[in-house]
């Protein structure tokens, strides 16, 4: 196609013979016309820079599945070698308000779409990497044909969660002095040598949680903005550079995203001891939120806004 294009732009040095149909209609002047409305709808040809093609095919796909299997590992690795971060006074039995039910919904219905759409944009970018050897050039084809729609539909609520979520919970990840003696502890997680037992001071936000937020913001509203290129471009109607470049942010956005969701779930569930109910019924012990969010826990019991689990 190439060759006839350049046939017909006269740089060829052939001749029209052998020269597809469409093509010598055009060099003999044929003008044809599109149903099309869109701002290229006169552009026989869509030409884009395949640089973009190529940091998607090299670099970004493979970069994907080390964000979510090397995250996934390494936290593994660190849990098996470390422990979990143990409460030092345990359980104390008392339960205290952490999170409001409406913030539970926004999480779980902002979360389980992200799941998804982690598992099926890997599917989509970087299919041939992680199951091309066992499933050959054909079923990877049929596994993008089912990750495509669930991607795209599950697109939508985790839009529309994730900004509400960056929206509600903004004041609580506001950065404070405090927040770099948390870094230079590992926020107290570790099990051994220096750091150990050490419980830096925190909000109702630790520094690493305010670090993965501001990260979600970033980066989120990339993914979601490139997204809407890809998934609306009809209404958008973006140049084939403009959808290329699109698809690179989208890609790239994907993997911070997904190497930060992979260390905030160890974080939750696994890593830190009593944690994992913050996002289930709401309460947390009394004892979890004095040792790892103690400033928080002082400002609530200050103010009376403390609220402890009847019953």
């Amino acid at each position: 196609m190439a060759a006839q294009a350049a046939e017909v732009e006269g740089t060829g040095g052939g001749t029209t013979e052998g020269l597809n149909p469409l093509w010598l209609d055009i060099k003999n002047g044929e003008v044809g016309r599109t149903t099309s409305a869109g701002e290229f709808h006169g552009s026989l040809i869509n030409t884009y820079d395949l640089g973009l093609l190529t940091a998607r095919s090299d670099w970004i796909a493979p970069a994907l599945s080390l964000a979510l299997f090397g995250m996934i590992l390494v936290f593994a690795l660190f849990v098996m070698v470390n422990g979990a971060a143990k409460l030092e006074h345990g359980y104390s039995g008392v339960e205290v308000l952490r999170w409001k039910k409406i913030d539970i919904w926004i999480h779980w219905l902002m979360a389980i779409p992200c799941l998804l759409l982690i598992v099926t944009g890997l599917a989509l970018l970087a299919g041939r990497f992680v199951f091309g050897s066992f499933l050959g050039q054909e079923g990877v084809g049929a596994l993008a044909g089912i990750a495509k729609p669930v991607h795209d539909y599950m697109a939508i609520p985790f839009s529309i969660f994730a900004v509400l979520a960056m929206v509600r919970w903004m004041a609580n990840n506001i950065p404070a002095s405090y927040d770099l003696k948390w870094f230079m502890v590992v926020g107290g997680y570790l099990n051994f040598g220096p750091f150990k037992g050490k419980h830096p001071d925190a909000g109702f936000s630790n520094a690493g949680e305010k670090l993965w937020f501001w990260s979600f913001v970033i980066f989120g509203l990339a993914v979601i903005g490139s997204g809407a290129v890809m998934l609306f471009p009809e209404y958008i109607n973006p140049s084939r550079t403009a959808s290329m470049t699109a698809i690179v942010i989208h890609g790239a956005s994907a993997i911070v995203l997904t190497g930060f969701t992979v260390v905030h779930i160890f974080m939750a569930t696994v890593l830190s001891e009593g944690g994992f109910p913050a996002m289930t019924s709401g309460y947390v012990d009394e004892n979890w939120a004095k040792q790892h969010h103690n400033v928080w826990y002082d400002d609530i019991k200050a103010d009376g806004t403390l609220q402890y689990k009847e019953g």
